[in-house]
């Protein structure tokens, strides 16, 4: 017996594309079309909004929107374009890179990654000489607690009330400066310490900050909530988004005693304040202490994803004894390297730790004068080229005055400043100042009179 199947009435309906059809290739949005798009695909990855502006390019200190207005950029990008953006030598190194040498599977090594390592090594005191090339500052964090936790068999990190190391698991567990509600439980092992702030200080001493207590009375509570498993204190010489909060001389010297005792590591996160920003290679060597890790990122790579981690032959000998292993995609990747090794390079040979040095106490000179006139300046910090000035209601009280501080960041960017304010609890009347290193004291100048400007305009508002 067979069925026949009748045919259908009504053909079947012609399946519709995998993918929308795309715009015609050069087609150009109108700013209210692209501003449609973004909020219609992109992740609002942060609490604040995107800057009003669309960015079409970049050079030097400035950049330029689509309707072709100067932005002074005092924030180096992300803190990151050390050397102004598409430097020439940058901008060389991507693009021979990119044409001979660009990926390559991790076990493979290059000459960039290689030469890269020996420069870093010769900018730095031993016993830092070993060297891996990562790409974010939060896989390098990740790496160095990693390290620290097999090298000691302890599994505790201890961090800064005030710390930002990054936003992924172990580095996120030792960031104390952003909320952490709703995301669940962090890597277990992690202790938080009162950050050493001369302006705010916990504990004073005949009207001075008495840091050295301070940091007594920080390991007294470390030692009564560790378990007996410390590994590692992690630390940046100067507590950028968390402030700009620079520890006093001689802190670090005496922290590293304090893990010494307790037989912990100290690595120190150069992310933003390494390879010359605060006016000397990096910022440790203010205070004469050698980390045992040493992590770096931002600097590194001018502007593009490039990072480091920096530990001694001992350390990455036992590592390597105990199967250390923190192999990623991009880890020794050529092109990467071949950008490190241009910013080192051009560090070095036209000595911008001396530049960076005389040009930031050109711009502290200038906050100063600043403070001297405007009343909501409660405290000017920092070094080198990385200053913090802290808007305040009263200098007496000292209460933070964030509303104030969000105009005047509105008011720079009006006025042709692009400025950061630290968006986080506790830092949010914070303005950090970081201009690229190639920065000139002509737009120095111009942005502390735009900044000038800023002020006074948001207190007319206000």
């Amino acid at each position: 017996m067979s069925t026949t199947i009748e045919p259908s009435a009504t053909p079947p309906a012609t399946p519709a594309p995998p993918f929308p059809s795309l715009p015609p290739a050069g087609a150009r949005a109108t700013t209210e079309e692209f501003w449609a798009t973004a909020r219609r695909h992109l992740i609002r990855y942060s609490g604040s909004d995107f800057t009003p502006a669309i960015i079409e390019r970049a050079a030097g200190s400035e950049v330029f929107d689509s309707d072709g207005r100067a932005i002074l950029d005092f924030t180096s990008g992300q803190m990151s374009a050390l050397l102004g953006h598409s430097h020439p030598a940058v901008v060389e190194a991507v693009s021979r890179s990119i044409a001979t040498l660009d990926h390559l599977f991790s076990w493979m090594l290059s000459r960039p990654v290689v030469d890269l390592a020996a420069a870093l090594a010769a900018t730095l005191p031993d016993p830092l000489d070993k060297v891996m090339l990562l790409s974010t500052g939060g896989e390098s964090n990740e790496a160095a607690i990693r390290m620290a936790k097999l090298c000691t068999g302890g599994h505790e990190i201890v961090a800064f009330d005030q710390s930002y190391h990054g936003v992924t698991h172990a580095a996120g567990a030792a960031t104390f400066s952003v909320a952490r509600t709703g995301y669940g439980p962090v890597a277990p092992g992690n202790i938080v310490v009162p950050t050493p702030n001369a302006y705010r200080p916990l504990l004073t001493r005949d009207g001075e900050h008495d840091w050295r207590a301070e940091l007594d009375f920080a390991f007294t509570m470390v030692d009564r909530q560790s378990v007996g498993s410390l590994a590692a204190f992690i630390a940046e010489p100067v507590l950028s988004t968390g402030g700009v909060i620079e520890p006093p001389p001689g802190y670090f010297a005496a922290l590293k005693r304090k893990c010494e005792e307790r037989g912990m590591l100290l690595i120190l996160d150069e992310a933003q304040t390494g390879l010359c920003r605060t006016g000397d290679w990096y910022a440790f060597q203010r205070d004469g202490v050698v980390p045992d890790i040493l992590t770096l990122s931002k600097t590194l790579g001018a502007g593009l994803p490039v990072s480091a981690v920096i530990t001694s032959a001992e350390v990455e000998e036992r590592c390597h004894e105990r199967g250390y292993y923190f192999v990623t995609t991009h880890v020794s990747d050529p092109l990467a390297a071949a950008v490190g090794l241009a910013v080192v390079t051009v560090l070095a040979e036209h000595g911008f730790d001396r530049i960076a040095r005389r040009r930031g106490e050109r711009l502290r000179h200038g906050l100063l004068e600043l403070q001297s006139r405007h009343d909501r300046i409660g405290d000017v910090r920092g070094r080198g080229l990385l200053q913090g000035v802290e808007l305040v209601t009263d200098r007496v009280d000292k209460h933070p005055a964030e509303r104030f501080g969000a105009e005047v960041t509105a008011a720079c960017f009006e006025l042709g400043l692009h400025l950061n304010i630290v968006q986080f609890p506790g830092s949010s009347s914070i303005l950090r100042v970081a201009p690229p290193l190639t920065i000139t004291d002509t737009e120095l100048d111009r942005g502390l009179d735009l900044l000038d400007r800023a002020l006074t305009t948001a207190a007319r508002r206000a």
